[in-house]
């Protein structure tokens, strides 16, 4: 019974790690998607309390950029702005669910969606109430400048939580998750500052 158990364990965290790696690659065709797909596949399945942190910090991270994204279909007044909220959601969304799968699987706590962001302040590059207010009441190239220095401030805070991840983890997909993470969001960070006239 126990050998059976044991086994379905890791049949399961095969499986896992697998789906992972799957959904990791399908969130883009970028350089940083093609990394992640290259490094996931050496993951031995061992994960370290890092690995739990990232994950549990990041979900709720991307969820914000996700809010955040969404609204510039409505508001903002630039193409450009609109197609990287819309390629932001392609890329964060599912490595939500891939996150999510990974705590799910090692029985730990997955982050609950709808909390208010008081809870998630003290989080390197998470936006407080105030500042998601301001940029739901804002419309137009308001609302472009706003989501472009919101934005590239959130994507720095990720850039440096998956630093650590990449430093301090020990799960491959998780590692190589947050290589795509930092090579990706460093890319839109770039391309925010120029729509903004910084560079």
């Amino acid at each position: 019974m126990t050998t059976t158990r044991t086994r379905s364990r890791a049949v399961f965290g095969v499986l896992t790690a697998l789906a992972a790696l799957a959904l990791t690659a399908c969130g883009g065709d970028g350089p940083a998607h093609r990394e992640a797909a290259a490094h996931g596949g050496a993951a031995d399945g061992a994960h370290n309390a890092q690995d739990v942190t990232f994950a549990q910090r990041m979900i709720p991270h991307h969820r914000q950029a996700l809010e955040m994204a969404e609204l510039a279909a409505g508001r903002a007044s630039s193409a450009r702005v609109k197609d990287l909220a819309v390629r932001i959601e392609k890329a964060q969304d599912p490595e939500i669910r891939t996150m999510a799968g990974w705590l799910k699987a090692w029985g730990e706590d997955v982050p609950m969606a709808g909390m208010d962001h008081s809870g998630h302040s003290g989080m390197t590059g998470m936006m407080d109430d105030a500042d998601m207010t301001a940029l739901k009441k804002a419309e137009g190239t308001d609302f472009d400048t706003k989501f472009l220095t919101m934005m590239a401030e959130h994507h720095r805070g990720a850039v440096r939580m998956a630093a650590t991840e990449r430093s301090a983890g020990a799960y491959g997909p998780a590692t190589a998750l947050a290589g795509a993470v930092v090579t990706g969001q460093n890319a839109e960070i770039k391309e925010m500052n120029h729509l903004l006239g910084k560079g």
